[in-house]
């Protein structure tokens, strides 16, 4: 029996089910129809940067491919679908100077399709494939991207907002500004200056999100009447010795490092005074005049605070956090427990509990916003099974531990999206690592979706409510 049966609860009446995915993932047509090269463009094509030298050139095909992605999610029985615009493949410069009218009618194929199958579009503007152009020019270090990611938000607004009601700024600040301008492993991996690009990055995200969020609010609300926020990813910490207080508020640094850095200022104003107070005294111990971590305006405190209708979340694993005299970090270190479940990421092992803690803390850090969990799933390697246990126990467990933190924790839960729908490029390791719901059979032209038993598993036990299943499906998916 399922932990949810035995807690005899569900989720909130409209509580909205989805599947989800990214442009540079899913969509291929690396340079069809007039798209412009993006910083992924480049980096995959940069030999050893991408396991087996893999890129997204074709990826699953979904720019040709719209009916049979209709077919897989009507397949998994969602009522709604998470995917992003390619900024390169509307904007081919990055700038609103000349328009990519073949791009833009891409989407509306897609968002047309989408709602003919009663399917509601979660579109997310920024899901990491900047422009080239914009790259050759600083990208997000450089401030003056901030009016171009307004400009841009502006023309997806104007020409799909009557269409779409559901919109996210940017995915994962985080992994951009780190991954991309720190640790360079990302795109556009830069590295030069680890110890201050990402701040500089960040900073800027913040603000060009905030800019979007505005345009939206002042110029599309009224008439188009849909919601706007950004996705921010964490994992959760657990002190490593729960009795050891430097290890528990080690453990604290890292949620607020991680999840706070973006999050304290649109949600609370301003970055948090303990991440203030750690880079400032760290920059000045190392001889820097004045700290790494940027300052805004108190104008520019008052433009990003409140600039969110919800607070979109990605999850996926919890890490055990330690106590060190690092002097470039948190003072923290992470490692995770043995015993825990591994996937086919070395970072995500399993822990469902981290989850709702962690839902809670937003509850309780962030002033109970609603909650639209953007993403959360699991990976595998290896030869293909479509027999995917390991991903039915981690939906089963965590998505039971998301309606705990609902149930008895009164977190305001709106929407659960698993990623992905399919098998796709996952980004520096390729295609060795799949978390998709849907096997895309990469030794056939044709890329085949086809489903894995977590599809039937996930909308027969959590997208409920819905018009009986075709059985013809169902047959099929139970004798996976």
């Amino acid at each position: 029996m399922l932990d949810v049966e035995m807690l005899y609860g569900h989720f909130p009446g409209g509580f909205m089910w989805s599947t989800a995915s990214a442009s540079y993932q899913i969509e291929g047509a690396w340079r069809a129809d007039g798209k412009g090269l993006s910083i992924w463009d480049k980096f995959a094509h940069t030999p050893e940067k991408i396991s087996q030298d893999d890129n997204g050139d074709i990826a699953c095909d979904s720019y040709n491919k719209i009916a049979e992605d209709i077919i897989s999610l009507k397949t998994l029985r969602v009522r709604h679908y998470r995917f992003s615009v390619s900024w390169p493949r509307i904007m081919p410069d990055g700038t609103n100077k000349k328009m990519n009218e073949a791009g833009l009618n891409y989407y509306h194929r897609l968002v047309d399709a989408l709602l003919e199958a009663n399917i509601t579009p979660q579109v997310t503007l920024y899901h990491w494939d900047l422009p080239q152009a914009l790259q050759d020019v600083g990208g997000w270090e450089n401030e003056t991207i901030v009016e171009r990611f307004r400009d841009y938000a502006d023309v997806v607004f104007n020409s799909l907002g009557d269409k779409v009601k559901f919109w996210i700024t940017i995915n994962e600040p985080y992994i951009v500004a780190l991954h991309g301008y720190g640790h360079g492993i990302f795109a556009p991996g830069i590295n030069a200056n680890p110890g201050t690009a990402p701040y500089i990055a960040g900073h800027n995200l913040l603000k060009a999100h905030a800019e979007a969020w505005h345009v939206y609010n002042d110029k599309y609300r009224a008439k188009q009447g849909g919601i706007i926020g950004i996705t921010i990813n964490s994992d959760w910490a657990e002190p490593r010795n729960p009795y050891k207080q430097e290890d528990v508020d080690a453990a604290m640094r890292v949620v607020q490092f991680m999840m706070g850095w973006f999050a304290h200022p649109v949600f609370n104003g301003d970055y948090s005074d303990l991440m203030k107070n750690i880079i400032r005294e760290r920059s000045l111990a190392a001889g820097r005049p004045q700290s790494r971590l940027p300052e805004f305006t108190p104008a520019e405190v008052a433009r990003i605070k409140g600039t969110h209708d919800y607070f979109g979340f990605n999850h996926y694993t919890t890490v055990l956090a330690f106590y060190v005299d690092f002097q470039n970090q948190e003072g923290a270190a992470v490692i995770s427990d043995r015993t825990w479940l591994e996937s086919g990421s070395d970072w995500l092992k399993v822990n469902p509990m981290g989850f709702r803690k962690i839902l809670k803390f937003i509850k309780d850090e962030y002033g109970n916003p609603p909650v639209f969990v953007t993403e959360n799933g699991v990976s595998e390697r290896g030869p293909v099974n479509l027999n995917d246990t390991l991903r039915i126990h981690y939906y089963e467990n965590y998505i039971n531990q998301a309606l705990k933190a609902y149930l008895l924790d009164g977190v305001d839960m709106r929407g659960y999206a698993a990623w992905s729908l399919m098998d796709n490029l996952e980004w520096t390791m390729g295609y060795d690592e799949r978390f998709g719901l849907f096997y895309v059979n990469r030794s056939d032209p044709s890329l085949p979706r086809i489903p894995k038993k977590s599809v039937w598993h996930y909308f027969k036990h959590w997208c409920q409510g819905y018009p009986k299943q075709n059985s013809s499906i169902i047959t099929r998916l139970r004798e996976l």
